[in-house]
């Protein structure tokens, strides 16, 4: 079990994780917590039927990171070239984020609380560590949130391909990303394996 999840009886996951693997994964939660935020126009609403209306930003986020996380719906690679085709793509992306990217920031924020409060309620054993133990919904709240860390990450490093991972591989060691490269590797092995304990 150290280093990657099992399937438990009864659905769910376990993995060993070390007080240093702990913190780390906390950490990255809490950051993207943060990078998150409520979002634009994310105050506290006193009455549920506004909330559920409320619109959302229509502009991508400025932040590269936010960008990956919260894409545009139209465009992208395949899409028309011509300016008018991009100006209706554009138009109807904007539409598109202004009703649902408060729903996607709130889904990714709950992704990322159930990682730092499951993590929370670990109590370390003598060996400085602790088995977590995950059922089935919060496996899935696990996965979505270490693909966005990943995502996270791998914006941070500038990865847009397989090739792009290859080369980091043989960054050396004195190379200031390598702590992060070292962690989204690790990400990816903890998300593949969490991944496979969810397979029916």
């Amino acid at each position: 079990m150290p280093g990657h999840f099992e399937p438990i009886p009864g659905g769910g996951a376990a993995v060993a994780l070390d007080d240093v693997e702990i913190s780390i994964i906390r950490s990255l939660a809490v950051q993207l917590l943060e990078l998150i935020g409520p979002g634009p126009g994310g105050e506290a609403f006193d009455d549920p039927l506004a909330e559920l209306f409320a619109e959302g930003p229509s502009e991508p986020p400025a932040d590269p990171v936010l960008r990956r996380l919260f894409p545009d719906a139209y465009g992208g690679p395949g899409a028309p070239d011509d300016e008018a085709s991009q100006a209706e793509l554009d138009a109807h992306s904007s539409e598109f984020r202004r009703f649902t990217e408060n729903d996607l920031r709130a889904g990714k924020r709950e992704d990322a609380l159930a990682v730092v409060r499951s993590l929370d309620a670990l109590t370390s054993a003598d060996s400085g560590g602790a088995v977590l133990k995950l059922t089935p919904p919060e496996s899935v709240q696990w996965m979505r949130a270490l693909n966005d860390l990943r995502l996270a990450i791998g914006t941070r490093l500038d990865i847009t391909d397989e090739e792009d991972t290859d080369l980091l591989y043989r960054l050396p060691d004195e190379d200031p990303r390598k702590p992060m490269v070292m962690a989204y590797l690790w990400l990816g092995g903890l998300q593949e394996t969490l991944v496979e304990t969810l397979m029916p």
